[in-house]
């Protein structure tokens, strides 16, 4: 599994994450909410070990984060797909997608490469394997990372704000590819402000607000006037995303 253990990060005199508390399953997806400045990006930097700790833990199938010696073990169970892709501009959508596995994992290339492929396909890229960056809509280079990361075969994705930069046209290709992901049993930690996709995908909603998490909730009792409904600045949140 994944634990976040009592984490807290700052940034100079501020304060980012303050005692967070999180554990995700396999087979999970985790949606996580929250106002911009809430911590949510960098709990995300945190779990794939881009950000240092300054209290706490975090471990990925028992993989400390914070010990070099197993964060690149940490790193082969989690792939993080950025709000703004990321690519390589000066490769092809095939091999930015095929590069990890190769260079990493030192796989043959010839059967990386096959497997990208595959991978660019099940998302609508097939024909687009051979384009660069540049060629790509943002619809599409966002696909792009999603096969990226999918293609070291991790236990966890890592998802943040990846509709962030996108048009609605855009996100919707996007959601759906995830959506896709969901229904077949990929562990998901997402990072979000599509309130009803998380709603629709979801088995858990966790809420951060200002650094602490405050609410954690089986998805249906998260929108129940009974569970997270009931903190006021959960329902002062999701009262200003609906009108958005």
């Amino acid at each position: 599994m994944l634990k976040v253990e009592n984490v807290k990060k700052s940034f100079g005199a501020a304060t980012v994450l303050d005692g967070v508390n999180l554990t995700v399953n396999p087979g999970e997806v985790v949606s996580i909410l929250g106002s911009s400045g809430s911590g949510k990006s960098t709990l995300i930097r945190c779990i794939n070990g881009l950000e240092k700790l300054d209290g706490g833990r975090i471990t990925v199938d028992e993989f400390d984060v914070a010990k070099p010696k197993e964060l690149a073990e940490a790193r082969k169970r989690s792939g993080t797909v950025f709000q703004l892709f990321n690519l390589y501009p000066h490769m092809t959508a095939l091999q930015n997608v095929a590069l990890a596995p190769v260079e990493v994992l030192k796989r043959p290339r010839a059967e990386v490469e096959a497997e990208s492929r595959a991978l660019l396909t099940s998302v609508g890229l097939g024909d687009r394997a051979d384009a660069y960056p540049s060629q790509l809509s943002g619809g599409q280079r966002q696909r792009v990372g999603i096969c990226r990361a999918l293609a070291m075969k991790p236990r966890y994705l890592l998802l943040d704000e990846v509709t962030s930069a996108l048009d609605p046209e855009m996100t919707a290709e996007v959601l759906a590819i995830l959506a896709k992901l969901a229904g077949s049993g990929t562990t998901m930690v997402f990072v979000t402000h599509e309130i009803e996709f998380a709603r629709q995908i979801s088995n858990r909603i966790v809420f951060l607000e200002k650094g602490k998490l405050i609410v954690d909730l089986p998805t249906e009792q998260f929108f129940d006037s009974q569970g997270g409904l009931a903190q006021p600045r959960v329902a002062q949140f999701l009262s200003k995303m609906r009108k958005d």
